[in-house]
C-alpha cells in the first residue's frame, strides 16, 4: 500500500493532507490513524463499504467536524483553526443537497454568492443555472424540486466558484446520465487548471474512469492506496471485495 500519492515530489506541498487523522463518536473508532496526501491536481478516488469513514474524512476536511486526534490542512490551512478561510476555497458536494428547501433554486444560488464574496452574482447565476438545465424551473421553491433536481441545483451551487479543492460525496446520486456527463466534465475542465478533487464514491467503474488515484477505507483505516496507472479496474474489484469481505467477517 502507498499513501504518498504524487505528492511531496519535487517539494511540492499538497493540496490536501491529513496526519494522523482520528475521529472518535462515543466508543466507536471512525477513522483510526488515517496519513493520507492529495498532490494539487489530482483527482483522488475514495471508496469503501458504508460506514468506513468516508463521509467522516470529507467532513473533516471540510472543516464541518473535529477529529478527535491528529491534523489535516487543506490548501495549506489547518481546518480546525482556519475554517472560515478553508470554506472560500473548497466547494462541497455532500450526500445530502444543503439547500435550503423554503428558499426558490435562484435565491439559494444568490445567498451562496453572497456568502462566498463573489462579483457578478445575477450573471454568475444565471450562467450555472443555464449549464445545469435548470433556467425554467429556478423561480420554483425548493421543497417542489424533485430529487434530481435538487442534486442539478447543489452541482450547480459547486460550480458558482470553480473551486480550488473540490470534496465530494457520493456526487452522482440521483444525477440522470445529462447531469452525470455534465460533471464529468466539470471535474476534468477543472482539472486541467489546476483543481483537486476527493471524491467518495461506491461507482468503483465511474471513479476509476476520472481519478489519478484509488483509495480505499475499511473500518476508518487506509488500506489500499495505487495510482491509476498500477492498477486495473477488475484488479481494483477484487480489491474491494476482499475489503468488503473482511468488513463483513470481523
Amino acid at each position: 500500500m502507498r499513501t504518498d500519492g504524487a505528492a511531496g515530489l519535487h517539494g511540492v506541498a499538497p493540496a490536501v493532507e491529513t496526519r494522523g487523522l482520528i475521529k472518535w463518536f462515543g466508543a466507536y473508532p471512525a477513522l483510526r490513524g488515517i496519513d493520507l496526501r492529495v498532490a494539487k491536481g489530482e483527482i483522488l478516488a475514495l471508496f469503501g463499504p458504508n460506514g468506513a469513514g468516508k463521509s467522516t474524512l470529507l467532513r473533516i476536511l471540510a472543516g464541518l467536524m473535529r477529529p478527535t486526534a491528529g491534523s489535516a490542512q487543506v490548501a495549506g490551512l489547518d481546518v480546525g483553526r482556519d475554517g472560515d478561510s478553508v470554506r472560500r476555497v473548497i466547494g462541497v458536494l455532500a450526500s445530502g443537497h444543503q439547500l435550503y428547501e423554503a428558499l426558490t433554486g435562484r435565491e439559494n444560488l444568490l445567498f451562496a454568492v453572497t456568502m462566498l464574496g463573489l462579483d457578478r452574482p445575477a450573471e454568475r447565476v444565471a450562467k450555472v443555472l443555464e449549464k445545469v438545465g435548470l433556467e425554467k424551473a429556478a423561480e420554483g421553491r425548493v421543497r417542489t424540486f424533485s430529487s434530481g433536481m435538487k442534486r442539478r441545483l447543489a452541482l450547480a451551487k459547486l460550480m458558482l466558484h470553480e473551486p480550488k479543492i473540490m470534496l465530494l460525496d457520493e456526487p452522482f446520486t440521483n444525477l440522470d446520465l445529462q447531469a452525470t456527463k455534465l460533471l464529468e466534465e466539470f471535474l476534468m475542465t477543472s482539472k486541467i487548471t489546476g483543481a483537486t478533487t476527493v471524491l467518495a464514491t461506491h461507482n468503483l467503474a465511474i471513479g476509476f474512469a476520472l481519478a489519478d488515484r484509488m483509495a480505499i477505507l475499511r473500518q476508518g483505516r487506509l488500506v489500499f492506496d495505487a495510482r491509476r496507472d498500477d492498477v486495473s479496474l477488475e484488479s481494483l474489484r477484487s480489491q474491494f471485495a476482499l475489503h468488503g469481505e473482511l468488513w463483513e467477517v470481523e
